[in-house]
């Protein structure tokens, strides 16, 4: 009967973990929906701006109310300035792949993350990869150009602000797997939200004047705020339900609605190879996933 229980407890976890992981990502799409719809009205580097001072007032507040330092020491370890520069170049170029490529295209690119993760830790760590998940990267990668097209009259310079933007996360999510464990995800939040106000500083140094918003997009930055927020959340919690190896694939919906609200908000159409690019990265994530489960198994 315990173990019976046991089962049944790990089952509603992985159940809840899933649902927690979607809800993430339906959350990620609308967030990035909002910041694209804004960011035609304002600069992009006001929109950063904003956006990382409203994470960080929630943020910080969640910090206050468990009873943590706002500035903890490990902030200037040498890790977490790496993960502030890496956030800072892929929050930069993302959100400036929203304003100019489509979301769908961008969606579709963004899910070569963990795999270029997985790629850099067998070069950086040392982690075992076998002949089987190199393949399976060069898969990935191979799916990535097919989104790209570089050699088609199709292709667009603008879509390597995706690429750079995926780079960019790719190298955070390296350094959070080393950031000091002392550190809780409100304060990691609070960073990474601080980053994108000096992001959004420097875009707008660059860029030019910041504009005066209208209470419209005050309100869109506000519910992107939000969104954002609820987004990271059910995404730190889903990771810490149940097993990786059942949750995490369940990122990867994230093109799903990525593209929905392409097509639904701004008339995108996504054509066969942006299809089919985003469906052979997502095979390949998902098989390197399941070689990984396999050798820990």
């Amino acid at each position: 009967m315990p173990l019976a229980q046991s089962a049944d407890a790990l089952k509603a976890a992985n159940l809840r973990g899933a649902a927690l992981m979607v809800a993430a990502m339906a959350l990620f799409a609308v967030e990035d929906t909002l910041l694209k719809r804004v960011a035609t009205h304002l600069p992009v580097g006001e929109v950063l701006m904003i956006f990382g001072l409203g994470g960080m007032a929630v943020f910080a507040g969640l910090i206050k109310q468990r009873g943590e330092r706002v500035l903890h020491p490990a902030l200037w370890s040498r890790v977490m300035l790496i993960r502030t520069l890496f956030e800072i170049l892929g929050r930069v170029f993302f959100t400036l792949s929203l304003v100019y490529t489509t979301l769908s295209s961008t969606s579709a690119i963004l899910q070569a993350t963990p795999i270029v993760v997985t790629a850099a830790g067998a070069m950086i760590w040392r982690a075992p990869v076998g002949a089987a998940r190199w393949a399976l990267i060069l898969l990935g990668f191979a799916g990535v150009l097919m989104v790209l097209r570089p050699t088609s009259g199709a292709f667009s310079p603008l879509s390597i602000l995706a690429v750079l933007g995926m780079l960019g996360f790719a190298g955070r999510d390296l350094a959070t797997r080393a950031a000091p464990p002392v550190l809780s995800y409100a304060q990691l939040g609070l960073y990474g939200f601080a980053a994108l106000v000096l992001s959004g500083i420097g875009l707008l140094i660059w860029d030019g004047p910041a504009v005066v918003p209208t209470g419209l997009d005050l309100a869109a930055l506000s519910a992107a705020i939000i969104v954002g927020v609820a987004a990271y959340s059910c995404l730190t919690f889903a990771m810490r339900m149940g097993e990786l190896s059942v949750v995490t694939p369940f990122r990867y919906s994230r093109l799903l609605f990525g593209m929905a609200m392409g097509v639904l908000v701004f008339g995108e159409t996504p054509d066969t190879w942006e299809i089919l690019g985003g469906v052979v990265i997502v095979i390949a994530g998902l098989s390197i996933m399941l070689t990984k489960q396999r050798r820990s198994s």
